[in-house]
């Protein structure tokens, strides 16, 4: 499933629990595939051509990464999920540095969600990734990767 998001041309992907690793995984691979990536700040470092600037105000770019949508006030969240119903066409990535898994239910963003990752790293030696798959908010496809370090 994480190779199915790697080769996504539209939707939303919410990263969850600063999975700084994956997202730059998906974003080094969107920029390789030639599309161009749009900003709002870089919580970590990318390879190629990353623009920073205020997606809600621009169009031109095909990658949008907005960095935690889930920790600002309401009239933003409002604000976002307005734009992210109109913005069904574009691929982005949402990086959240909370964890949210299951409590993903209590946010209305999961309707506009396509894939929602939920990185958690464990303090017995292993990091544990759960990926699922919505569709209008509700889980329909699920899995669990383990990692030990």
């Amino acid at each position: 499933m994480l190779k199915e998001i790697a080769k996504l041309h539209s939707g939303a992907v919410l990263i969850t629990g600063d999975g700084k690793r994956i997202a730059r995984i998906y974003l080094n691979a969107w920029g390789k595939a030639g599309r161009s990536i749009l900003a709002e700040y870089l919580p970590f470092q990318v390879n190629g051509d990353v623009y920073i600037g205020a997606p809600f105000e621009s169009d031109d770019f095909d990658v949008y990464l907005i960095v935690n949508p889930l920790s600002r006030p309401k009239p933003e969240r409002v604000m976002l999920r307005r734009w992210l119903g109109e913005h069904k066409d574009k691929l982005i990535l949402l990086y959240e540095h909370k964890y949210v898994k299951d409590s993903i239910t209590r946010y209305k963003i999961r309707e506009f969600i396509d894939y929602l990752i939920a990185y958690k790293r464990e303090t017995v030696g292993f990091e544990r990734v759960d990926v699922m798959r919505l569709e209008s908010g509700k889980v329909v496809e699920s899995r669990t990767y383990v990692r030990r370090y």
